[in-house]
């Protein structure tokens, strides 16, 4: 379709990786985004005059705007796909039935518990008491039910760190009102997977890694994701084909038996435990930051795949991944995860060379430079012929960046490698 029209709902560092892929698709779409950002919108065209998903499908209509493609679970979990075909506009992303996968960690167990995907045994609690009678050894894992931006989850290797957990969740309500569920804590390297989905069919894409703690060696408080690694030659071929065959299927027949009809990315979070793979999590859309990592290694026609899979056609001719490594490293502002900083110029974005950026909390200050407007500022992406030349290019152009109180790892792509 050469006039093709595409609007991306979102405003992070995934959803600027995704218009990005977008744009350089060879059918070249005219991109468009909300609520987006600075650094989106010299991509994508802005919305105008739009402030709920009501004026969004108002302003899609009157635009002629072909493919809503969702980036942001929030929105998902406000029904963006439900009215997008309510009122005839295709889009990429799950409707709300779907997107309660990630939207409710409680849902997400009864979904495996019930369709026998292995994941790790768990108890949901509503209050302190019942918490710390559930809570039977350590290290265990807890999880705040619904949506917290990567935030809701804690890895409590004593009773010390789980109580201040339980107290962020029930006295101080952190993330609001809802159950915590207790769960078995599961131990191997963790891996990524993310597949496309359309009703009964779907494709697994390029496997991930990222990286949830704040400090090297996998140290300090949970987080959004300080950076990840993504190749195709990530996992051997017959290890994913045993978690196509025990996870990725089941989940995908699970939702048709359930008739709960899924279209769009859906997350796979895996522990490769010795017992096998296990699902720690699912996501309702391509995960932050491993989009950062998968996007530039796709090949081919991302706007018109989308475009056909929204109606529910996969076809894998479309793009290919190239065989090369990707290294995605996070900078975060001063205070992440607890809190963020806005307002510290950034320096050194010009000097950014082999790289590409993507911005995750930027804004234009007024002196026209891009200054930081959140805890993950932005992410440095570099690719290679092996993991070792992409970590290294990744690094030495994220060494090029630099703001006050700037975070930063330095074993992404290296920890978990050895």
């Amino acid at each position: 379709m050469s006039d093709m029209k595409v609007i991306v709902v979102g405003k992070g560092g995934r959803e600027h990786a995704i218009v990005r892929a977008l744009k350089e698709s060879p059918s070249v779409p005219q991109v468009y985004a909300w609520p987006g950002s600075d650094a989106i919108f010299e991509l994508a065209q802005p919305t105008t005059d739009v402030t709920c998903i009501p004026e969004l499908l108002n302003y899609i209509k009157s635009e002629k705007i072909h493919l809503c493609v969702a980036g942001e679970e929030s929105y998902l979990m406000e029904g963006l796909s439900d009215a997008c075909e309510a009122t005839g506009i295709p889009c990429w992303g799950p409707k709300r039935a779907g997107a309660m996968l990630e939207g409710s960690k409680e849902f997400a167990k009864e979904f495996m518990v019930r369709h026998n995907i292995p994941t790790g045994g768990y108890a949901s609690v509503s209050n302190i008491d019942d918490a710390r009678g559930a809570i039977t050894s350590y290290p265990c894992v807890l999880k705040y039910d619904g949506l917290a931006a990567g935030k809701g989850v804690a890895v409590c290797p004593d009773q010390t760190s789980a109580e201040s957990f339980l107290k962020e969740v029930f006295e101080d309500a952190r993330f609001g009102d809802g159950n915590l569920l207790i769960e078995e804590y599961l131990e191997g390297p963790e891996v990524s997977i993310f597949a496309m989905v359309a009703d009964a069919s779907y494709q697994i894409l390029c496997p991930a890694r990222d990286y949830k703690r704040l400090e090297d060696g996998d140290g300090g408080p949970n987080t959004g994701g300080m950076g990840a690694v993504a190749s195709p030659k990530l996992l051997d071929a017959d290890l994913l084909a045993q978690i196509e065959k025990t996870i990725v299927r089941p989940t995908v027949d699970g939702l048709q038996k359930d008739k709960n009809p899924y279209r769009g990315f859906l997350y796979f979070g895996l522990m490769l435990t010795t017992a096998g793979p296990k699902v720690i999590e699912y996501n309702c859309r391509f995960g932050d930051p491993e989009c950062q990592a998968v996007m530039p290694l796709i090949e081919g026609d991302l706007a018109g795949y989308l475009l056909k899979a929204a109606s529910g056609v996969l076809d894998p001719s479309y793009f290919t991944f190239q065989d090369l490594w990707s290294v995605c490293v996070i900078l975060a502002s001063a205070g992440y995860p607890a809190s963020s900083r806005s307002g510290n110029v950034i320096r050194g974005l010009d000097a950014v060379k082999e790289a590409r950026v993507y911005h995750s909390g930027t804004k234009r200050g007024d002196s026209g430079s891009f200054e930081t407007n959140g805890g993950r500022v932005l992410a440095v992406v570099a690719q290679g012929t092996d993991r070792e030349s992409a970590v290294e290019r990744a690094f030495a152009d994220a060494a090029n960046v630099d703001f006050d109180g700037a975070l930063r790892r330095s074993d992404i792509g290296r920890l978990h490698f050895n």
